[in-house]
């Protein structure tokens, strides 16, 4: 065996997915998260319910569409289900060392979310990208992708 694939072996080896009925289900053959090692890489979770297609403060029209929303409950929403994926995996909220955050429209929201994203992140302050992007997948203003760590 060589050394390249002995590492390919080791790595998988040390790794494992997680996904939890307590979160929205992926839209995607995906998990809700990967731990390699001591880290935790959590996958795009937005603001909608677990066990619905609900997703708060989003009213839509009769294409599909997104007629109105709110980003104050969406952001809510996203957090508390990053919380529950963090927690089904075996890390917390104060682990979380890395957050990327996805928004459709950073000219209106920028500005709440921030506001509410320090309400969260008061204790807890990981690195953080913000990034304004067309759309996303399904009818949401907000997505995050985070990385924790786990204690052993």
């Amino acid at each position: 065996m060589t050394e390249s694939n002995a590492e390919q072996l080791s790595s998988k080896k040390h790794s494992s997915k997680i996904s939890t009925d307590k979160a929205p289900a992926p839209v995607g053959l995906y998990p809700h998260a990967r731990k390699v090692g001591n880290l935790l890489f959590l996958s795009g979770v937005g603001p909608r319910q677990a066990g619905t297609t609900d997703i708060p403060g989003v009213t839509l029209n009769e294409d599909g569409t997104i007629k109105a929303y709110d980003i104050e409950a969406q952001c809510r929403s996203v957090f508390d289900n990053i919380r529950t994926i963090l927690e089904a995996s075996g890390s917390s909220w104060m682990n979380l060392v890395d957050v990327t955050v996805f928004l459709t429209n950073m000219k209106d929201d920028f500005k709440t979310y921030n506001r509410i994203y320090a309400e969260y992140f008061a204790d807890n302050q990981p690195c953080r990208t913000t990034i304004e992007i067309n759309c996303l997948p399904t009818p949401i203003a907000i997505e995050l992708k985070c990385i924790a760590t786990i204690d052993d």
